[in-house]
């Protein structure tokens, strides 16, 4: 069998895979939050037919002669380049500024998330849609049900992540620290859906605490971080992934029709 065939169909399986990749970007243009994704192909192994010769006295070296046998999806590359800002006019909205991630408590599991709609619970807990808690820059999840007993008027929260308790009179009481956290290496984070990552071996350990230190960004109230797909990049991404996709078919068309030749030989 043509080894063009099985190279064929390795690009329509890649292609496929750009095409996915760009499809999911497109359909969260607008997911608070969302960071785009971009596929890296590589080829795969090459066919050695002769290896290479060293050169001697009386003749010149020769280089290798190779076949490749197609291409493969190496990764998809997470780009985590600043979304823009929506403003929402909500208090427990919050957008980070520069790096990092709030820290949740998902059904019990750490998970991180740029996306900061955020809203009280019956409990006094600050959670996202999903009704993750979002966690103390001391530990454990961020409690202000101390706003129903201590006669607060209202509350706001800090660019550093300080979550204030406002009396009537205009004095504030500190109530807890919103967390957020950086890693050595974003990318090798994983995506768990919900628009929120969990920590993996090559993303490094988190590296938890109050918004604006240690490299962390701080944080503005009111605005939410919107996702940072470039709609434009997309969409021409979708063209090249259909054109791969169209010359990898006409691989496999053009080699069906050198088989059928070779058949056709015989009659």
């Amino acid at each position: 069998m043509l080894r063009s065939l099985f190279t064929g169909i390795s690009g329509l399986r890649a292609h496929q895979q750009m095409l996915d990749v760009a499809s999911n970007n497109i359909a969260n243009v607008n997911t608070v939050g969302y960071k785009s994704s971009s596929t890296v192909f590589e080829d795969t192994l090459s066919e050695t037919i002769a290896g290479a010769g060293a050169p001697s006295g009386t003749n010149g070296g020769t280089n290798p002669v190779q076949v490749g046998l197609g291409v493969q999806l190496a990764g998809t590359s997470t780009n985590f380049a600043q979304g823009s800002n929506q403003y929402t006019g909500r208090s427990s909205d919050l957008m980070i500024n520069g790096d990092g991630f709030f820290v949740m408590n998902h059904g019990g599991q750490t998970t991180y998330t740029r996306a900061g709609s955020f809203s009280l619970d019956g409990s006094g807990h600050l959670v996202s849609p999903d009704g993750s808690i979002v966690q103390s820059a001391t530990g454990g999840n961020l409690d202000l049900s101390a706003l129903n007993t201590g006669g607060y008027a209202s509350w706001n929260i800090s660019p550093l992540g300080v979550v204030n308790g406002v009396a009537a009179d205009g004095t504030t009481t500190p109530i807890g620290t919103v967390a957020t956290a950086t890693f050595t290496n974003p990318g090798g984070l994983t995506k768990i859906g919900d628009t929120q990552y969990e920590a993996t071996a090559n993303s490094g350990a988190a590296q938890t605490g109050a918004p604006g230190v240690g490299g962390r960004g701080t944080l503005t109230p009111g605005y939410l971080e919107m996702s940072n797909v470039d709609l434009a990049s997309e969409l021409t991404n979708l063209i090249i992934s259909e054109r791969g996709f169209q010359a990898n078919s006409r691989v496999i068309t053009t080699s069906d029709e050198v088989l059928q030749s070779l058949i056709s030989l015989k009659n």
